[in-house]
């Protein structure tokens, strides 16, 4: 039997009764076409899901009854923030669901010289929000309790600023000399750098290395945008993470 999981941005506990947000509101009901005493699961990113069941449905919203909590322990052990290049329209939208599903614990969308995408304010502010529905969703697909951060879009030489300072850092390169195969257990977090289609610019490279970013060889071909980042995410959670089963 199905379970219908849905994220609501709203705190959540035993007992608790709460009115569901629209969008909340309308998947489980419009979409899903759920009615008063239906079950469902919410959560809202603290790690647990909450057993619900719907107690009111209108033409203007529901409301829903928390009957039951349960800690959900799905995310990786391998922590990777992955410094991702802006793409266009769908493809970044491909590259969130994707990297979420696969367990990445944190998005930094960057533009740099190569960016084929220009935000100014209004549609960065637009943008970010969407990208943030993106992520959310997978987490309702992929069984993920803690929802992954999404910075704000913001040049790739601010993003190398705010990086903490002990995690590993690698960008793709296929002429460097260190393979996933060979690489040392990271101690702590990674960093994973991922051009945006034009690739990155010799100024970005020197920025990137310059912040303490390796090369990385993931193999002979040049891949795309939103192929790299998957490959190589999915390369070290098989690696170091909980891909191996």
């Amino acid at each position: 039997m199905r379970v219908i999981r849905a994220f609501v941005d709203r705190p959540l506990g035993p007992g608790a009764s709460i009115e569901l947000p629209d969008d909340a509101a309308a998947h489980l009901v419009r979409v899903l076409r759920l009615r008063e005493g239906d079950a469902c699961v919410l959560f809202n990113g603290d790690g647990f899901d909450h057993d619900a069941r719907l107690v009111k449905v209108g033409k203007r919203g529901a409301s829903a009854e928390i009957v039951g909590t349960r800690a959900v322990d799905v995310e990786s052990p391998l922590r990777i923030t992955l410094v991702q290049g802006i793409a266009r329209g769908e493809k970044m939208d491909w590259i969130l669901q994707k990297a979420t599903e696969l367990g990445v614990a944190a998005f930094l969308p960057v533009s740099s010289d190569r960016s084929e995408v220009r935000l100014d304010a209004e549609r960065a502010a637009k943008r970010h929000a969407h990208w943030r529905s993106v992520v959310t969703s997978a987490c309702e697909q992929s069984w993920r309790a803690r929802v992954p951060e999404v910075s704000a879009p913001q040049p790739l030489a601010a993003a190398l600023a705010a990086l903490p300072g002990s995690s590993a850092r690698w960008l793709l390169d296929p002429e460097a000399e260190t393979g996933i195969a060979g690489l040392a257990a990271p101690a702590g977090d990674v960093v994973l750098a991922i051009g945006p289609e034009g690739g990155w610019s010799a100024n970005d490279r020197a920025a990137l290395v310059a912040a303490g970013f390796g090369g990385l060889r993931l193999g002979p071909r040049i891949l795309r945008t939103e192929t790299a980042g998957m490959a190589a995410i999915a390369a070290l959670q098989a690696r170091f993470g909980d891909l191996a089963g």
